[in-house]
């Protein structure tokens, strides 16, 4: 006589939500924003941790942290945040999500315009 168990196993359409702890503000995120949209950066200070190789593929041996350097248009018309690893300057850009903090997006993207790499009177001059 054969038993016809089923197995408990997960389907593969459900969404599985993580977590993950900001190494910065130490606050703990949900892999997922309020959208559905999976995040990798903290929706509260931006800064992300260095766990994927965006140049070779894979996992990244790195860990280190991330802060938000840029906002960024893509060419598709979605807005990123860009992002610079402080142990090796590795570079990546994530999506902004919908519940990132206004403030910080905002302080992020005019840095550039309140902190030029050059002196504002040398404009005078010209």
């Amino acid at each position: 006589m054969s038993t016809n168990k089923s197995h408990s196993s997960t389907p593969n359409n459900v969404l599985k939500i993580g977590t993950f702890t900001c190494t910065w503000c130490g606050l703990t995120v949900s892999t997922v924003d309020r959208d559905g949209v999976r995040r990798n950066h903290c929706p509260s200070c931006l800064h992300s941790q260095h766990v994927l190789d965006h140049i070779e593929g894979g996992a990244s041996d790195c860990h280190g942290r991330m802060p938000p350097i840029a906002i960024a248009m893509h060419r598709t018309g979605e807005w990123m945040v860009i992002h610079r690893c402080v142990r090796c300057d590795e570079l990546t850009s994530n999506q902004v999500c919908a519940d990132d903090n206004q403030l910080i997006l905002m302080r992020t993207a005019v840095r550039p315009l309140a902190q030029p790499p050059f002196p504002l009177e040398s404009f005078g001059d010209l």
